[in-house]
């Protein structure tokens, strides 16, 4: 035992020093390759099995927390349209408000007249926002209507195209004056009392003249859609489409001309 226990220190010191062994010792892990591949085959059968051979509860537990995962990220994606289409329409407003000359105030439709011939939305801006009687509302694309009633934190607004409501209007292209009225059409206005000499033509863009101090100067109203001019009448039937999206806009916005609120101030001051 002792010559055997000596050999061994031999060889592990000739190992250690002179790495004369390595040869020896590569050549036996190639010969031991077979066992370990053996010794590894149980593991290797539980692993295929957990791949391959789940139950059937299992794969339908799965699919129902898939199904259920998938119809969550639906449900956020239709969200995140929403919220998609919510940001393109406040861009255009503000990138029409940063055209304009007056201030503005962002407003939301929280409302709409339940009787479909009066044109009225509900906003959520009020006195307390210095919302007045009279004042413009627009959104991105032209003209609205304006206010006609206003409490503490609600207003009620008239669209352009109530029955009751009329815009004094002037061609863009060449500044011809008119009247625009509503029709109690949410896509139609009418052009009363224009002669039928006069130089307007389908395509004309329709915009606020500024006249009668309602509505400042220069917002789009509508475009022509129509002209009929017939030999025995003295006026001409003109039609047009508002400029407005005034059946789906959303956030709108109330315009404040210079010096609106302090007039409107001094005024209810002198009436007082």
């Amino acid at each position: 035992m002792g010559l055997v226990a000596l050999v061994v220190v031999g060889l592990l010191v000739a190992d250690l020093r002179y790495s004369q062994l390595g040869t020896a010792r590569a050549f036996l892990d190639t010969l031991l390759i077979p066992v370990h591949t053996v010794a590894d085959i149980p593991a290797a059968i539980g692993r295929w099995q957990e791949r391959h051979l789940r139950s059937r509860s299992s794969l339908m537990e799965d699919n129902d927390h898939l199904s259920r995962e998938n119809l969550v990220l639906k449900g956020r994606l239709q969200q995140m349209a929403s919220l998609q289409a919510n940001n393109a329409r406040l861009r255009a407003l503000l990138n029409s408000s940063a055209l304009l000359r007056d201030d503005v105030l962002v407003a939301e439709v929280i409302g709409v007249a339940p009787d479909p011939v009066r044109h009225q939305l509900l906003l959520d801006k009020g006195g307390s926002d210095d919302v007045y009687a009279g004042q413009p509302l627009i959104d991105a694309d032209g003209l609205m209507g304006q206010v006609i009633e206003v409490s503490e934190f609600t207003s009620r607004v008239l669209l352009i195209t109530d029955a009751t409501h009329s815009v004094p209007v002037q061609v863009n292209r060449n500044g011809v004056r008119a009247v625009a009225e509503g029709t109690g059409s949410l896509d139609l206005l009418e052009v009363h009392h224009v002669a039928a000499t006069t130089d307007i033509a389908e395509g004309d863009l329709l915009v606020t003249s500024g006249l009668g101090q309602r509505f400042p100067i220069g917002y789009p109203v509508a475009t022509v859609t129509r002209v009929e001019r017939d030999p025995g009448q003295a006026f001409a039937r003109i039609e047009a489409r508002p400029a407005a999206a005034l059946d789906r806009a959303r956030h709108v916005l109330l315009v404040f001309a210079r010096g609106d609120v302090a007039e409107v101030n001094a005024e209810a001051g002198a009436g007082g």
